[in-house]
């Protein structure tokens, strides 16, 4: 009987230790998590370049705040990753197979480094990546299983589009 006791224990034990997630993840929670980590980081890098460029004060403060939300929200995705044992980023040929959204190239933002219409071309770019955020957002609220994962993108589609619209009227001026 004791013997029945501890091997009961020990598989109690186990069973704890790999606890599954509370809420449901589905392919379409976990391939968002990890195409919005790279395409944060592309957004914080081309937000960075905007704060230590801009002359405008309102560009600079959009894209201190730009900066320092995906930083945020970088750590954020990478807990849910790590919370839901999935690798940080997708397989390479992933991005193909998931729509094909568009990325930020690196040549896009070497190339605003040493833009002469800085401001104007940062605007474009930053219009650019947070459609692609947008649309990225919109899979995720359609197909995604993980309330909070849907909450989040609900979230991002709406406060992308505000930066989008204040970046069309920052163009107009």
């Amino acid at each position: 009987m004791r013997a029945l006791l501890a091997v009961l224990t020990l598989l109690l034990a186990a069973a704890c230790g790999q606890q599954e997630p509370e809420e449901p993840v589905n392919a379409e929670d976990v391939m968002f998590v990890q195409m919005m980590v790279k395409h944060h980081r592309q957004g914080i890098e081309i937000a960075r370049t905007g704060t230590s460029r801009a002359t405008t004060s309102e560009l600079k403060t959009l894209t201190a705040a730009i900066e320092s939300t995906q930083q945020d929200e970088v750590e954020m995705l990478l807990r849910w990753l790590h919370s839901w044992q999935q690798p940080l980023t997708p397989a390479t040929e992933a991005h193909d197979h998931h729509g094909g959204q568009p990325e930020t190239d690196v040549k896009q933002i070497q190339a605003l480094k040493a833009s002469k219409n800085f401001e104007y071309d940062l605007c474009n770019l930053l219009i650019a990546h947070q459609d692609d955020a947008v649309q990225m957002a919109a899979g995720e609220v359609a197909d995604g299983a993980n309330p909070e994962v849907q909450r989040w993108a609900a979230q991002v589609q709406a406060s992308r589009r505000g930066q989008i619209d204040l970046l069309m009227d920052l163009i107009k001026k």
